[in-house]
């Protein structure tokens, strides 16, 4: 087997405990297990992993697949249970899947160049609304998603985290993300199935499809709230860089500006706090966009 990425390793144990260094060790037989079940020849894993070991394999008639592994969890199944909703329509296809062991046997994306460092930020914008379309979805009737409300909770985990104070976040622009959340969660559109994580480095060339998206998070909210992790990834972005992505998504969806703005301010706090969450440090970057966001006119 391949080294496992530290980064990987060091993320699994962060989040998962004794039950990431379970996996960790379980890991190469898994691997190997996997390969021998679907006659794969596996590749060293895709560069930049954190969350997941994902490698390009090949299958026993040639064609071109992926393998990807993680601690079984209810982000993990809810990954699955997108992909299998969305059944290669908009994203890429989900072959084979073991819940129960955390994997997936997925098709490979050629030639899987994605949106990242992409010169022309405005066209990035435009293929991410077509890939948002494509992919949304009436919710299944016996969803096993989160919804929008459910990831706000997070907000009320950092009040009690600081005794009810901001911690290491600036006041005002947190109290203005969980006011902007509360109202817009209220307020939403019918609910749907969302990616949950559209932004530039999952949306990827393909040949079935010009673009199709990989690893949905899977959630169910109002479309406006997808917009949210494109706005801030990648990071930092000047204003007019933000202003312009907000002027084509209200354009290219048809959704009310005000409404996306508040979604992009709200999520990239929320995000940073996670990142504290999840990582022990504050996701600067997220608060950088959130503070653009909240000096550009609704």
């Amino acid at each position: 087997m391949h080294p496992i990425p530290e980064k990987l390793a060091r993320t699994a144990l962060d989040l998962h405990g004794e039950a990431g260094a379970a996996w960790l060790r379980r890991l190469p037989d898994l691997l190997a297990d996997c390969a021998a079940r679907w006659s794969l020849t596996l590749g060293p894993p895709f560069p930049g992993l954190t969350y997941h070991y994902v490698a390009p394999a090949i299958g026993p008639d040639g064609s071109p697949l992926v393998l990807k592994a993680g601690v079984p969890s209810r982000g993990l199944f809810a990954e699955i249970a997108a992909l299998r909703h969305y059944d290669g329509s908009g994203a890429a296809r989900l072959l084979d899947a073991d819940e129960e062991r955390g994997v997936m046997l997925l098709e490979r994306l050629e030639p899987g160049t994605s949106l990242v460092g992409s010169a022309d930020d405005a066209a990035a914008t435009r293929i991410a609304a077509s890939v948002m379309r494509r992919l949304w979805k009436p919710a299944p009737e016996q969803p096993a998603f989160p919804t929008v409300a459910d990831w706000g909770r997070g907000f009320a985990r950092l009040r009690a985290r600081f005794d009810g104070g901001p911690g290491p976040f600036p006041p005002v622009l947190l109290a203005e993300a969980e006011t902007l959340f509360r109202d817009l969660t209220a307020s939403q559109a019918a609910p749907i199935l969302l990616h949950g994580d559209l932004h530039h480095g999952n949306i990827l060339s393909a040949g079935r499809e010009t673009w199709l998206a990989i690893d949905p998070q899977g959630v169910l909210g109002e479309p406006a709230y997808e917009v949210g992790a494109f706005l801030r990834n990648p990071s930092p972005r000047p204003a007019s860089v933000l202003a312009r992505r907000l002027d084509i998504f209200t354009d290219e969806l048809g959704i009310d500006r005000a409404r996306l703005r508040g979604w992009g301010l709200a999520q990239a706090v929320l995000s940073a706090w996670w990142t504290l969450e999840d990582h022990g440090y504050v996701g600067e970057e997220a608060i950088s966009v959130a503070s653009v966001l909240a000096a550009l006119p609704e």
